[in-house]
């Protein structure tokens, strides 16, 4: 009797425990993952993101996530794990996708493909890091491209690093360097502190800032003196200096605020990083100076081709839009539209007179500004590691999109005009390709 209920004893322990582990596993699944049935059932009700020419981006087939576009928009739209978006578009709206719901973009994915292309093209040819591109629809401020390099392939993202994950032009931050001269030209244009043909001394150096002031030099070889145009022309910090000089800190900050440097984007959902303008209470004569031409702040290239998109669209501030119906447009003035006109003209000048080759495409009028800008490392501006940026818009009497570029680290021609410029050029031909655009007919003599 003694020995049965001994036996029984063990048996029941042992049944306690096989029951223990049974439900220590079955809590395990489904803390740490769905059955792979509900793992199907998840991914399979997921909607699907599309592009604005119907191009299917992401959808979920027998169970999978699959991106049918391979690399085209990688980083933007981000990737899954097992039930839910992991990084970008993917995370950002993982309810409405979980919903069933189709997420559809603003995205061209022939111009981001273009975008894509130019930097897998330029950026290895040049020894640089990384890069990126915007495209903006110039009156709707839709992003019609988003483009990031190094590329990044979400159909099998676990062989990529998290660096290659970055969605580059929203989070990136960088200082814009010359591309700023053309938006405070613009500004000092509206406030009537120049015209275009205004005459400055522009000496190869000056300093600014009185006894504890910095020496301002020139890089590019100009005339003694420069009108206006030609301090774009020549991309002359001395000339922005001359430029500046009356014009009140307040003002001027305010205008790049309104330009949106120093302040969020208004892009629902997405991540973003805002760039930094220094407070007004540091705005002395140096900062002022060194801020005309794109130093001591920073931008993504997101707000930088949303300021410049300003000059494209006849002095209208328009927030990018890059999910249909997602939240309203916020649209400010910034400029009166007859100096935005005036300003495309400048920068048309300036790739035609100046960077034709670089920048230009025969038959077309294509406007912008370069620029090239130490990166700070350790605390100091490197003398060797450079972002080399560019912001232009086309046609330049009635632009319809704005394009702006940003490649860092360049080993090889490092300058603006020698390899953001040329990437302008390249997208820009594709675009104008797509469009069926016809070249102007030179005038006959």
């Amino acid at each position: 009797m003694e020995v049965k209920i001994r036996n029984r004893s063990h048996l029941m322990r042992f049944l306690a425990l096989l029951m223990f582990v049974t439900l220590v596993w079955a809590y395990a699944q489904l803390e740490w993952g769905a059955p792979q049935g509900v793992k199907q059932k998840v991914i399979q009700a997921r909607g699907s993101i599309v592009a604005s020419d119907g191009r299917v981006l992401a959808t979920s087939v027998n169970g999978k996530r699959v991106y049918p576009q391979g690399r085209v928009a990688g980083q933007l739209l981000g990737m899954m794990g097992d039930t839910e978006g992991l990084e970008g578009l993917e995370n950002a709206y993982n309810g409405q996708l979980t919903s069933g719901q189709t997420l559809q973009l603003t995205l061209d994915t022939q111009i981001q493909a273009s975008a894509e292309a130019a930097l897998a093209k330029a950026v290895p040819e040049h020894q640089a890091e990384y890069g990126s591109v915007m495209v903006l629809e110039t009156r709707t401020g839709r992003v019609l491209a988003a483009a990031s390099y190094p590329p990044f392939d979400p159909n099998d993202w676990r062989k990529y690093g998290a660096q290659a994950w970055r969605n580059r032009p929203f989070i990136d931050l960088f200082e814009p360097g010359s591309t700023i001269k053309a938006l405070v030209v613009a500004a000092a244009l509206n406030e009537g502190l120049t015209t275009p043909t205004t005459t400055y001394d522009t000496p190869m150096s000056r300093y600014v800032g009185g006894r504890w002031g910095s020496r301002i030099g020139d890089a590019v070889a100009h005339p003694p003196s420069l009108t206006t145009q030609g301090i774009l022309r020549y991309s002359s910090n001395v000339g922005m200096t001359h430029i500046v000089e009356r014009f009140e800190p307040d003002r001027m900050r305010g205008y790049m605020e309104r330009y949106g440097f120093g302040r969020d984007v208004q892009l629902p959902v997405v991540a973003t990083t805002s760039g930094q303008l220094q407070p007004l209470s540091r705005w002395n004569d140096l900062v002022r100076a060194t801020n005309a031409f794109g130093q001591g702040m920073s931008t993504t290239n997101l707000q930088l081709v949303a300021a410049f998109n300003v000059l494209a669209n006849d002095g209208q501030y328009v927030s990018p839009r890059l999910v249909e119906g997602a939240g309203g447009v916020e649209r400010r003035e910034v400029l009166k539209p007859e100096v935005a006109r005036t300003t495309r003209q400048l920068l048309l000048n300036v790739i035609n007179e100046g960077i034709f080759h670089e920048a230009g495409i025969k038959g077309y009028d294509l406007a912008g500004k370069t620029g090239t800008a130490q990166v700070v490392v350790d605390g100091r501006y490197s003398g060797s590691v450079y972002d080399s940026v560019f912001a232009g818009f086309f046609p330049a009497d009635a632009p319809r999109v704005t394009v702006t570029v940003m490649v860092h680290g360049a080993k090889l021609r490092h300058h603006g005009s020698q390899l953001a410029a040329p990437i302008f050029r390249e997208i820009s031909a594709d675009v104008l390709s797509a469009w069926g655009a016809m070249p102007q007919l030179e005038p006959k003599e």
